[in-house]
């Protein structure tokens, strides 16, 4: 239990079955709080809210009520997120959602609270609601096409701000697979973006980025700062500077990596987040010397951990910077030492507690590979590793429609029912297509088209948000692998990677001529260079 929880008057429970076997020995509902380490807004909810007196007698009296690490409880947040944190929810002891809302204040929380036993005492067990994701499946399966690239590309037009740069004309997320999705298809919305991502949310004292910008114009920062996300930005950056030269796109990648490897770094990998706080990050460079910096969260998430090591690969591939592979080859073999097990990814493991996460997540096992896949095209290393997790992945996790399980259909309350999250089943879709370029294996090319396939019914719904959806289908239908017949680290091989566009394979150590690298197109080759430059021109006119 965090220390923000203990500090209140509620008599939490950790999660699992034992707290919903009380609620249904006891019938009462269960109230679920969702929380954060780096989340402000759920820290303000403890001091206030649930450490009023009245409020927590209330609470302890009349329901069960359960403390929920997000971060740590991937699927629990999937089920049972009201949109953002803290996310409180009532539900029955089978796990049902009575209802649910996000911060509430003291007023707020007596109103809910009394609304929700008048709904109880009603109804009881027929109160509760099963979520429609958790009961429609997946969405419709359909063929994958050149239009749904070409939707996306109209979406990115639709939906871009004209004036301040990113999408949409509200809240600003960085949506940093949306940007890597735009740098090939309409590269001046990427770099905008960029530049205002750059300007607002990078914190150019302490280093990493911020979450998100309330405004429009990108003002009013939310000031955590997540592993994943700093992760996904440095990605982006690298793959901007590669397209177009600008140090000024290499240098928040590297002052980021500075942020992760000083900051975030644990002494074996990288700590999950920082907590935001609006008032240390509103002093001066100056008095933030004599102040307390934001506390850091210290868990080890395997999923996290195969992101950043991705990201610094790919800068150290673009670069040379020998810091970012280091690390990144750090948290990578700290991952597979502690976390993995004959491909088996493990949440997290506390060394402190003792407490260790759910294994087989789907969030973890895409993750980790495409962390090792990214490995594998730039370091020629963790060929076995990948296959073992890709391996457990199709084995454990992909059902009969081709859509994979966010993972195991067991645990507490809504857990036992399947849940096909689309983000991350275009991020194991793009691992498994790396990895059958990488092993000439077509099986995880076919698996990656399946699980495609399976939301292809819904494609002409999606918007930005998922963009990457977009650049996997485009991925599956033309595909582009530059085989290298030298080992990784020698000059062909350095230059294949950076000629190579993001979207592509480099294989190290192909099945190819010593010291040529062939270039195949949609399975076919299409031409043969043997030097840096005729590399540079084949990759130009093919």
């Amino acid at each position: 239990m965090d220390e923000h929880a203990a500090d209140t008057k509620v008599e939490w429970r950790e999660w699992g079955e034992e707290a919903f076997a009380v609620a249904d020995r006891s019938g009462k509902p269960v109230l679920l709080s969702l929380s954060a380490p780096w989340c402000t807004h759920c820290h303000e909810m403890d001091a206030t809210t649930y450490s009023e007196p009245r409020i927590a007698a209330n609470v302890n009296d009349g329901f069960v009520p359960v403390r929920v690490d997000v971060d740590r409880h991937p699927r629990v947040r999937e089920r049972y997120n009201m949109g953002g944190f803290p996310s409180t929810v009532f539900v029955t002891p089978e796990g049902e959602i009575i209802t649910g809302a996000g911060y509430l204040g003291i007023d707020g929380f007596r109103d809910i609270l009394t609304s929700v036993r008048q709904t109880w005492d009603a109804k009881g067990t027929e109160s509760g609601r099963v979520p429609r994701a958790l009961r429609d499946g997946t969405p419709p399966a359909g063929e994958v096409t050149p239009r749904i690239e070409e939707h996306m590309v109209e979406q990115l037009l639709a939906a871009f701000d004209d004036e301040f740069g990113g999408w949409g004309t509200d809240t600003k997320f960085p949506l940093p697979r949306t940007v890597e999705f735009a740098l090939v298809r309409a590269r001046d919305q990427a770099t905008r973006t960029l530049e205002a991502i750059r300007t607002h949310l990078l914190d150019t004292y302490d280093g990493g980025f911020y979450r998100y910008a309330l405004e429009r114009n990108w003002g009013g920062a939310s000031r955590e700062k997540l592993l994943d996300e700093n992760a996904g930005l440095i990605r982006a950056f690298a793959r901007a500077y590669r397209y177009t030269g600008d140090e000024g796109y290499r240098e928040p990648a590297e002052q980021t990596v500075d942020y992760l490897t000083t900051t975030l770094w644990t002494g074996d990998a990288f700590a999950a987040s920082q907590a935001g706080s609006e008032e240390y990050y509103q002093l001066e460079p100056t008095d933030r010397e004599d102040a307390d910096a934001p506390h850091v969260d210290e868990t080890v998430l395997a999923d996290r951990n195969g992101l950043a090591a991705g990201a610094l690969l790919a800068l150290h591939a673009y670069t040379d910077d020998e810091r970012a592979r280091r690390y990144a080859e750090r948290a990578l073999d700290h991952v597979l030492t502690e976390l993995v097990d004959d491909g088996e990814v493990l949440h997290f493991a506390d060394p402190e507690t003792g407490e260790v996460g759910e294994a087989g997540l789907l969030l973890d096992q895409a993750r980790v590979l495409e962390g090792l896949t990214t490995a594998w095209q730039v370091t020629g290393d963790h060929a076995e590793d990948a296959r073992a997790i890709a391996d457990y992945t199709l084995d454990e996790l992909q059902d009969a429609d081709g859509a994979f399980r966010d993972g195991p259909a067991a645990g507490a309350g809504l857990c036992d029912r399947a849940l096909y999250p689309l983000d991350t089943n275009v991020e194991l879709a793009d691992a498994l297509l790396d990895l059958a370029a990488l092993t000439g294996e077509e099986r995880y090319r076919d698996a990656a088209r399946d699980a495609v396939a399976a939301f292809a019914g819904a494609a002409d719904r999606m918007g930005v948000e998922v963009a990457g959806y977009a650049a996997v289908t485009s991925r599956l239908q033309s595909p582009r692998t530059f085989r290298v017949g030298t080992r990784a680290g020698s000059d062909l091989h350095r230059a294949a990677l950076r000629i190579a566009d993001h979207e592509a394979v480099v294989v190290p150590g192909a099945d190819v001529p010593d010291g040529e690298v062939h270039l195949f197109e949609g399975g076919e080759q299409v031409g043969t260079a043997d030097t840096p430059d005729s590399l540079a021109d084949l990759a130009t006119d093919a």
